[in-house]
């Protein structure tokens, strides 16, 4: 290849946004269950204590931090395609969660948030 284009192709290629400051949306899953919801988010790499989680009307919000762990001081990234910053993701479910009783359990990268909705809470939450 010329310098010139591989020159180019390097100019183009390290001119973009900086991988460690992409913004990222963690990808979730609903499921009705006989007594309110289930939520799952994909959060390979996220710490526990990162992680927030609220319920405000019929939205479930779930805010953290994902962080980068260099192996060895003074490393350079070469390639890097998993999003290390902040992050949010809001859902809104079809009832008010203002009554529902919400529990979170974090394992193997996954968080599990499960909605109970009491029997007689106003609005349906089925």
């Amino acid at each position: 290849m010329p310098r010139d284009l591989i020159r180019l192709m390097h100019a183009l290629l390290l001119s973009g946004p900086s991988p460690l400051a992409a913004p990222w949306s963690p990808a979730a899953d609903v499921y009705k269950t006989p007594d309110g919801w289930l939520v799952k988010f994909d959060l390979a790499g996220v710490r526990p204590e990162d992680l927030s989680v609220e319920v405000r009307g019929r939205q479930l919000r779930v805010r953290g931090t994902r962080r980068d762990c260099t192996v060895e001081e003074g490393c350079q990234y070469y390639q890097m395609e998993i999003a290390y910053s902040s992050f949010e993701r809001t859902l809104e479910l079809p009832c008010d969660l203002g009554r529902a009783n919400v529990s979170t359990e974090y394992r193997d990268g996954m968080l599990y948030v499960l909605v109970h909705c009491p029997e007689n809470a106003g609005e349906p939450c089925r």
